[in-house]
């Protein structure tokens, strides 16, 4: 499988913009989920506890990973049988599915376990992060598609049903023809 070095940048980027979201977004899905969990808390105190380098370090460390899944995700989507626009999301909650199981670990080891809300027993905690996974990789999906120029071959056109007026055709409606 050859890397095309443009593709792969383009998806690295679309990965920063996507991490960049979900971090810019945190603050309100805290308060809708009532979970005080903070992806860049959990990097960033993983390497250093001084306040504020955490922040500087975990954001910088959530980006980073993000550029790398987008990267990765840019060389394969293309190849992955689904509609252009589930790739992405797809891509987010498998990783998400795959990667929840550490937080156990995370809840025993982590050297800020201490100041760092219980996450492995918590169903809302899950909840959010099935978002956050969701909305990243909406977000990645959709800027590195556009990014890197992909036809929208695989999405259907319904122009055939729609009438001018934008109601579709009654006549369709009536006989159930396509």
């Amino acid at each position: 499988m050859a890397i095309d070095r443009t593709r792969t940048a383009r998806g690295a980027l679309a990965g920063a913009v996507a991490a960049s979201v979900w971090a810019a977004q945190q603050p309100l899905d805290m308060k809708v989920f009532g979970v005080r969990y903070d992806d860049t808390e959990l990097l960033g105190k993983a390497v250093t506890r001084k306040s504020p380098a955490w922040r500087v370090v975990g954001t910088a460390m959530h980006v980073g990973n993000g550029a790398l899944f987008g990267a990765v995700y840019a060389n394969v989507a293309r190849r992955v049988p689904l509609p252009s626009w589930l790739r992405g999301p797809a891509a987010g909650l498998g990783e998400h599915a795959l990667s929840w199981p550490l937080v156990l670990l995370t809840d025993r080891v982590h050297p800020a376990r201490d100041e760092l809300p219980t996450l492995g027993t918590s169903a809302a905690a899950f909840a959010q992060a099935t978002w956050r996974h969701f909305l990243f990789g909406l977000v990645l999906g959709e800027l590195e598609r556009r990014l890197n120029d992909e036809p929208d071959d695989d999405i259907p056109s319904y122009e055939h049903v729609i009438s001018t007026n934008g109601h579709g055709n009654i006549e369709h409606a009536i006989t159930g023809a396509a």
